[in-house]
């Protein structure tokens, strides 16, 4: 006999592998059932906003439907701030967790339904007689949507016996949106023309044109029109040539490229939100540009689209290069005509700042010359998310992790390392976080280095600050005492849970870096490098907020 817990383990356990949270009294049947039950793996985390992050940052490297766990009250409220985010970045995640009992609920629940629906997440509860059939449910949901999924236990129910798990159904996934309405097919066709005879055609790409699996077609694109190519911070490395490519858009991107962006005459977006940061406030492209932008948002998401079409990327891209090789157009030549490598270039930094302290910018250029290059880059939240986004080039767009970002959250670094590393087991896990978020995510430095090891590597801006705060409201001369943080030692925290701790003052200490990087996995420990930067200099996406907030 199975109980509801295991019904809801053994049916999960058919669509996951792997499942992160943290124990306790309203998920520990369900645990123990995925343990003994099942082939799926726990990984234990130290907090419950890290079960959801490491979960989050799993499926985001690549690792398919997110899985994790929590129990009631307390525990399920723990993950509220990790679940908004999810939510905010369309992470197709099932939360299970344990719930108030069906007799009532007792002084320390609380109406998690609601919480959940306040922060955009729907519950399933499972019941005696349907916990498979509402796990498959869930899991339908999450997937069609791209949206977590609360599933929830209640606690008198978890270990009551319900026969034995019948097969239950496969979710039912809707099929790619395809551009097949005569208004979908005229705008395609308006998108062709205009790419034929542009001189200076853009292609701009983001997360969504990865999810669709549009690299390549988008590849064909890019050389049938002979044009540039840029992406979104969560798309890079979707352009399979990186000959033509500018890198990412916005504040993260090297002032030439950007100038070039704005001399195209024609842009199509693909998959890319043209949030504000990706478009510059709204500077990015010329007055003139046509800008075209194919989504499955229901509308067009920034006011400088001139047409739109909602339909999968990889389908519209693939009619729009037939519509341009039907009608014989050549390519524009324009990416041939320019220096792209000397276009994307960053500012390179001095050695230290003025005030003594390393300049972010010149370390994380030589980071960057000593990383592996089978590496995962994991980001918190906060000012120096600039730095490895200019200066360390990745793969492809499952290869940037940003968890935290479309919430505005910070305080999720060290809680994404495992979910990528386990997404990833072959490659190296590199965390950029400053000392701010560091510090709220402390809980799971220890989650970070047990399951990462030695392919783990932490990079901590650390400036003594939070410094986003100090370059917009410091500068508009409110007190600055809040806004910053006793100088800690990172490199001591790091040793007191197994890992090596490296206090970085310039840049040869960094050799260690290197050294670290020239041995094996499985001979090295987890790196934690604390550098001590100088909050003087401001990254240029943070000077851009400054100046529309000024």
């Amino acid at each position: 006999m199975s109980s509801v817990s295991a019904h809801v383990a053994v049916t999960l356990a058919r669509h996951v592998d792997h499942v992160f949270g943290v124990m306790g009294n309203g998920n520990a049947h369900f645990l123990d059932a995925i343990e003994r039950r099942t082939d799926a793996v726990f990984t234990a985390v130290r907090h419950e906003a890290g079960g959801v992050v490491a979960a989050d940052a799993f499926h985001r490297a690549g690792g398919g439907l997110a899985a994790a766990t929590a129990t009631y009250g307390a525990g399920f409220t723990n993950t509220l701030t990790a679940l908004a985010e999810s939510v905010q970045a369309h992470v197709p995640l099932l939360l299970v967790v344990g719930d108030e009992p069906t007799s009532g609920r007792r002084p320390w629940d609380v109406d998690q339904i609601a919480m959940a629906s306040a922060v955009g997440a729907r519950t399933y509860t499972a019941g005696r007689t349907d916990a498979a059939a509402t796990t498959v449910i869930a899991i339908e949901h999450a997937l069609a949507y791209r949206v977590p999924v609360v599933l929830a236990i209640p606690y008198d129910v978890a270990a009551r016996e319900a026969g034995e798990v019948a097969d239950a159904p496969l979710p039912g996934i809707p099929a790619p949106l395809q551009p097949a309405s005569p208004y979908a097919r005229s705008a395609v066709h308006e998108m062709a023309a205009a790419l034929a005879v542009a001189e200076r055609p853009l292609l701009l790409a983001g997360r969504g044109a990865w999810i669709s699996g549009a690299s390549d077609v988008l590849g064909e694109l890019a050389a049938a029109t002979g044009a540039l190519t840029a992406t979104s911070a969560l798309g890079r490395g979707v352009f399979p040539d990186d000959r033509y490519d500018l890198g990412v858009t916005g504040g993260f991107g090297a002032e030439r490229a950007m100038e070039l962006v704005r001399q195209a005459d024609v842009a199509v977006v693909f998959g890319a939100s043209l949030n504000q940061f990706t478009m510059r406030f709204g500077e990015l492209f010329a007055p003139g540009t046509r800008v075209y932008q194919v989504d499955t948002a229901p509308t067009a998401t920034h006011p400088n689209v001139g047409g739109f079409v909602r339909a999968d990327v990889t389908a519209t891209a693939r009619l729009l290069l037939n519509d341009l090789r039907a009608t014989g157009a050549a390519p524009s030549g324009w990416r041939e005509s320019v220096d792209v490598p000397a276009a994307r270039t960053q500012e390179p930094g001095d050695d230290l700042a003025p005030d003594g302290r390393l300049d972010p910018r010149s370390a994380a250029r030589r980071i960057a010359e000593l990383l592996p290059e089978d590496r995962v880059v994991v980001s918190d939240g906060g000012h120096f998310i600039g730095w490895a986004n200019m200066y360390w080039p990745v793969a492809s767009p499952d290869r940037m992790i940003m968890v935290g970002t479309a919430f505005q959250s910070i305080g999720f670094g060290f809680a994404s390392v495992p979910g990528a590393a386990l997404a990833k087991p072959r490659s190296t896990v590199v965390l950029t976080t400053g000392d701010g978020g560091g510090l709220m995510a402390l809980a799971d430095l220890e989650s970070a280095v047990r399951v990462a090891g030695g392919r783990g590597v932490a990079v901590v801006w650390n400036d003594a600050a939070y410094g986003a705060e100090v370059n917009l409201y410091g500068l508009k001369g409110l007190a600055e005492a809040p806004m910053r943080i006793p100088e800690v030692d990172f490199a001591g925290l790091a040793a007191a849970v197994g890992a090596e701790g490296v206090a970085v003052r310039t840049l040869a200490d960094l050799d260690r870096l290197a050294e670290w990087a020239a041995r094996p996995a499985d001979e090295r420990p987890f790196l934690l490098l604390d550098l001590r930067i100088s909050g003087a200099v401001v990254a240029p996406y943070q000077q851009e907020i400054i100046r529309v907030n000024s």
